[in-house]
């Protein structure tokens, strides 16, 4: 979601500055986090004696009250308006409550379909949730199509046995490679979806 279809950068490095100094972290109007990586991952990283529960209450509530310079990126609105609502899904390392704020503040549809980062036992980059995402989908994951800014994802959207599309913005399109990712775009203002039959036929304007 983060990165693909929504950016919240700004929010998330406010967020965890606050949620840092919170807790009282060195330097923590500095600090600096995971991109595509879990909350509770980056918790349990930064604060290991913490709770990671209670940690992960805290930063969810700093970041669903902020949605200042949310932005949905460019050719998201079309590229989902011309899918069928049951052939896509949101796997995102976001827990459902954000993905859900963040979706309605950007005034995005939520799928129906959603794996969250809650809903596993195992985050990005391991391929457990791009395997549930595929299930979702009643669908073989070799037949599945991942978009992915982070290589934390295309990582696991790779180990998944998912065909990758990496999104350029948070990170450079020799890091999505290097990731595993099979082609690279702009932004999905670069994608294209119509709907023959049974069929989804892409077309992918590729850098």
């Amino acid at each position: 979601m983060d990165g693909v279809l929504v950016s919240s950068i700004g929010s998330v490095t406010r967020s965890w500055r606050r949620w840092a100094a919170h807790y009282g972290l060195p330097d923590a109007e500095s600090v600096e986090i995971p991109h595509g990586t879990r909350a509770i991952d980056i918790v349990k990283l930064m604060k290991p004696e913490l709770d990671p529960e209670e940690g992960l209450r805290l930063i969810e509530d700093i970041e669903v009250e902020d949605t200042d310079d949310l932005e949905v990126l460019r050719g998201v609105r079309p590229l989902l308006e011309s899918l069928p609502q049951e052939r896509w899904a949101i796997v995102t390392s976001a827990t459902r409550r954000l993905l859900v704020g963040r979706l309605e503040a950007a005034g995005l549809p939520v799928p129906e379909r959603i794996i969250s980062g809650d809903m596993v036992e195992r985050g990005k980059p391991d391929p457990e949730p791009y395997r549930r995402g595929a299930e979702l989908l009643g669908a073989e994951a070799k037949d599945c199509l991942v978009f992915e800014d982070a290589p934390s994802g295309a990582q696991a959207g790779v180990a998944a046995g998912c065909k990758v599309v990496g999104v350029l913005g948070t990170h450079s399109a020799e890091e999505l490679r290097e990731a595993g990712v099979r082609w690279v775009v702009e932004s999905l203002a670069k994608v294209r979806a119509e709907v023959r039959g049974e069929r989804i036929v892409l077309e992918i304007e590729t850098i």
